[in-house]
């Protein structure tokens, strides 16, 4: 990298430690997009549009086969344009099989007394038969360390640990991250897995399924060093080949901050510098670390300080971490999976511990979600090294209050949030990319000067199908700032050129506050924590994606199509120009 190149990138990076993650403050005065100019051209043809949104992960992996679980994955199945990659965490913990906020056990390895391993794959295969059953390919994360592999004495030795009444014991506490006292015990585990699922799956559902060491393991989640890290990712990745010889294994899943950036470094130069197999670059990415990050108020009081996730930090780790990657050019081929890429962590916090995570349960988080793809594919386009998944680390609580605010796609009952129905409009767009452009969007070409998060905006991610001749239009308006609010929509005049000649069925889905909004419709019936059967079905009557208007049928015989959309804020709207009429 030269000297210039090192110079952006630290730029355009976040300095942050993973405890003290920026935010966006609200800002009261920020001036509102009163009109927007979108242009689409059908005609200019990009290439193939990635889908990075096709992901998903979650902690509590004993949460995937729960009657709720299932539906969930089920869910997207139905709807998902292609198959998802589901990485949920602790495959290898031991432990009861029961998933809790955060925790969860596949409680695979175990030795009989006399030291000798054998495997118990029964919580293994209700959580991939769960995944693949729902459609999906399991993102295999390999992690972590057994209780039987925990070398105790060094664990003992540095790892304080106060029993209580409140706490299960110092495995589930943090033993669990050092590293395995035996190496090969743990390349026997890996091989033992990957061979069980080629057997009960088969080669070719398991030639598309990602096979990753660890979790973050620059920060806590590894108590280790990073050269035990690169010895035990070459024993992982040697005993995942050994079964699968085309197996995708990568790593290292590392945090974006500082440590991640220089943890992800030293992994690269280690396996250039053995030949490790690498087939592909993983990290993570939050927008947000609210301050304080727990508050201990009465029920429903307000936030302390307004603050809201920032686009502008996830973009600037993620620009890092690529940046990081083309240092290594044998490398900046391979995908670069982001595969935990959140507005705020953590997952399992709601609106009782924080109200800033109010957003979570409103149209906010599923308009910030399309905002946040779209700006990842124009951030590609600065990189040599591109993302090819950014991972929504969502998925469901089991027994959780309604609407919670947790990070997931669905609330108690089931019922689905706002989030689902932004997947649902990202599933709609086509496989061609299309030239799109709005006069009142913010370009992410120098993110050093975007502050400390993306203002108010319009912006578009426009596709074709190339077998149906379908053209999609994806069209925002957001700010990074859940409490700005604007009693005006913005006018936005959407043109769309080179279509063909003739009648074309126009089709309007919209997320905003009265429309795809369970949420919403929740809080207009009194927000019950004991819903009726009949608010129940209120409720989800309204989920789903919603059309803003009837199929109109509109007549192209000009250069082009000229609409009028008028957005609240935040507001998404999905526009399908279908050929023909009553398509």
């Amino acid at each position: 990298m030269t000297r210039t190149d090192q110079s952006r990138t630290d730029q355009n990076s976040s300095p942050s430690a993973v405890q003290a993650l920026r935010h966006a403050p609200h800002v009261p005065d920020a001036p509102h997009v009163r009109r927007a100019a979108v242009r689409v051209d059908a005609g200019d043809d990009r290439g193939a549009l990635p889908r990075p949104w096709a992901s998903l992960g979650y902690d509590e992996i004993n949460w995937t086969y729960t009657a709720q679980g299932k539906r969930t994955l089920n869910t997207i199945g139905s709807f998902a344009e292609t198959a998802y990659h589901v990485r949920p965490h602790y495959i290898f913990n031991s432990g009861t099989g029961l998933g809790l906020p955060h925790w969860g056990a596949g409680n695979v390895y175990h030795e009989d007394a006399d030291g000798t391993p054998f495997y118990d794959f029964t919580i293994a295969d209700q959580v991939y038969d769960t995944i693949v059953g729902a459609g999906h390919h399991p993102l295999v994360e390999l992690a972590f360390t057994p209780r039987a592999l925990v070398p105790e004495d060094r664990a003992k030795a540095d790892f304080a640990f106060t029993p209580s009444p409140t706490l299960y014991s110092e495995y589930e506490a943090g033993w669990w991250s050092y590293p395995p006292k035996d190496y090969a015990k743990w390349g026997g585990l890996v091989a033992a897995l990957a061979a069980h699922c080629r057997d009960r799956y088969g080669a070719d559902e398991v030639s598309h399924w990602l096979w990753e060491l660890w979790n973050e393991p620059d920060i806590s989640y590894w108590r280790g060093t990073p050269e035990e890290f690169h010895e035990l990712y070459a024993v992982t990745a040697r005993a995942v080949r050994s079964v699968l010889p085309g197996a995708k294994v990568g790593g290292p899943a590392v945090t974006g901050g500082d440590q991640g950036a220089e943890f992800l470094r030293g992994f690269l130069a280690a396996c250039a510098e053995r030949d490790l197999p690498l087939d592909f670059v993983s990290f993570h990415t939050k927008g947000a670390h609210f301050t304080p990050w727990r508050t201990y108020g009465p029920i429903g009081a307000p936030a302390p300080e307004r603050q809201s996730p920032s686009t502008t930090k996830m973009l600037r780790e993620i620009d890092r971490a690529l940046a990081v990657i083309e240092e290594f050019p044998q490398y900046t081929g391979l995908p670069a999976i982001v595969d935990e890429c959140d507005a705020s962590v953590p997952a399992h916090w709601g609106v009782y511990d924080n109200p800033n995570f109010a957003y979570r349960n409103t149209e906010y988080y599923p308009v910030f979600q399309a905002k946040l793809m779209k700006k990842v594919l124009d951030l590609n386009e600065r990189h040599t090294a591109q993302v090819a998944e950014a991972t929504t680390w969502s998925f469901s609580m089991e027994g959780e209050r309604y609407f919670e605010g947790t990070r997931s796609f669905v609330t108690a009952s089931g019922i689905e949030k706002p989030l689902m129905n932004g997947y649902r409009a990202l599933a709609h767009l086509g496989d061609r990319r299309l030239g799109a452009s709005s006069d009142a969007a913010v370009a992410v070409d120098d993110l050093a000067a975007l502050g400390a998060g993306l203002a108010e905006e319009v912006d578009v991610l426009a596709s074709a199908g190339s077998t149906d001749g379908r053209i999609a239009v994806l069209v925002w308006r957001h700010a990074d700032d859940q409490y700005a609010t604007d009693d005006e929509p913005t006018v936005v005049d959407l043109r769309v050129d080179g279509l063909a000649a003739g009648e074309w069925t126009l089709r309007h889905w919209r997320i905003d506050a009265g429309h795809s909004n369970s949420h919403t419709v929740w809080q207009d019936l009194g927000a019950p924590q004991d819903p009726t059967p009949e608010q129940l079905a209120t409720i989800t009557d309204r989920q789903g994606l919603e059309r803003y208007a009837e199929d109109t049928t509109v007549t192209v015989d000009g250069p082009g199509l000229s609409l009028t959309v008028e957005l609240p804020l935040p507001a998404v709207s999905l526009l399908v120009l279908v050929p023909g009429t009553n398509a």
